[in-house]
């Protein structure tokens, strides 16, 4: 069974890496225990100067030969006479004037196109995913002129520093859109999850099991309170108006597994609309409702996978769906065991899983259970 709502995340603790070039450490992770059932409001432009490396102030410096000494004037006779004939030939030389230089223009048309799965807060592992796919550099800046990036959603729980990925896709965001590409996120479950807590906090809601609130769904879910600390007004502000739906290139992109979006219109745009105004509704019962419908999964695992993924792809368009959310080891049936010397083995992934008459592309490599943080160059070369 995947990791979601009601499921024992398979155990790998995780301490923050060193930090990545030019960022703080993330703080230490909090224990979580296992799971149980903002157009941007405010996008990061970056600073002429980095942070690291103010600007400095150059100081002025006269002009040479202008600083004499005080009371002292020159006069003819100080100047020494210097006899010179008359040049006999004076070549002319005529200059080529300099021209401005020329940047390179981009290829006409979209860039390459880059889907990203679930990071859960595991912003290291991000850092060096985006930059072996030369899409930021060093300095984990955007590297990838006109390229187009889309995250699949669910940017915080589970790992270290869930808000310095939201930082990042948001900076990443301003970066792209000026290099003439852009980066664009989805709305995942535990978006739904992190907002319901900071809103509603211990709200009762009414799970259709009883009584439960969003603050104690988002512990058990791997929420970490050094998220909730650091979280501001922009960040919920761009979460509460990212879609919930794109179409790419004839790829139909989706967070989760699942046909509950065509509980909420038959168009991308009606979906996209219909998860906004009911985020903007502000009423707990409704987005636990939202929450509760987007973390269902394994909707294409079975047999009648193919059939349930044309529905959406017949509904929305585009020719394949493409999704995180549900872990491909899970979708596999393979999540983990032991090994020869008794240790428990991390679930090998080594790329997206293809499946459901080729109709179904997943992108979660498991991360939090040790997997793989994917983020991979559309369409799939197969």
């Amino acid at each position: 069974m995947a990791q979601g709502a009601g499921q024992e995340p398979a155990g790998r603790v995780t301490q923050a890496a060193t930090p990545y070039p030019g960022y703080l450490a993330p703080p230490a992770a909090s224990p979580y225990a296992a799971e149980a059932a903002a157009p941007y409001a405010a996008e990061y432009a970056r600073p002429v100067a980095h942070p690291e490396f103010p600007a400095m102030d150059h100081p002025t410096v006269p002009a040479e030969g202008t600083a004499h000494l005080a009371g002292y004037t020159p006069t003819a006779r100080d100047l020494p006479v210097i006899a010179q004939a008359a040049p006999q030939d004076v070549p002319t030389v005529e200059l080529t004037p300099l021209s401005a230089p020329q940047t390179q223009p981009l290829p006409p048309g979209p860039g390459p196109l880059y889907v990203v799965g679930d990071v859960h807060g595991y912003l290291d592992e991000l850092h060096q995913a985006l930059a072996a796919q030369g899409l930021i550099d060093a300095q984990g800046h955007w590297a990838a002129g006109n390229a187009r990036l889309w995250f699949l959603g669910d940017f915080t729980d589970r790992g270290p520093d869930g808000v310095g990925v939201i930082d990042l896709v948001m900076r990443l965001s301003a970066e792209a859109a000026a290099a003439g590409g852009y980066c664009k996120a989805l709305m995942g479950n535990h978006e739904l999850l992190l907002i319901g807590a900071k809103r509603f906090a211990d709200t009762p809601v009414n799970s259709g099991a009883g009584t439960a609130s969003f603050q104690a769904a988002w512990l058990l879910n791997g929420g970490q309170r050094t998220d909730m600390e650091r979280l501001e007004d922009h960040h919920l502000q761009w979460m509460s108006r990212l879609d919930a739906m794109a179409e790419e290139d004839g790829h139909l992109l989706v967070h989760s597994d699942t046909t509950a979006y065509l509980e909420y219109g038959d168009s991308i745009e009606a979906v996209n609309d219909a998860v906004t105004e009911a985020l903007q509704r502000n009423d707990p019962d409704e987005v636990w409702e939202l929450f509760r419908k987007f973390t269902k999964r394994f909707a294409f695992r079975d047999e009648a996978g193919g059939e349930a993924a044309r529905e959406l792809l017949d509904t929305y368009g585009g020719s394949r769906v493409v999704h995180g959310h549900s872990p491909i080891p899970y979708l596999l049936g393979e999540v983990g065991g032991e090994d020869e010397d008794g240790e428990e083995g991390a679930p090998v992934v080594s790329g997206p899983h293809l499946y459901a008459d080729g109709l179904a592309l997943a992108m979660d490599g498991g991360v939090t259970m040790a997997g793989k943080l994917l983020v991979v160059q559309l369409p799939l070369a197969i």
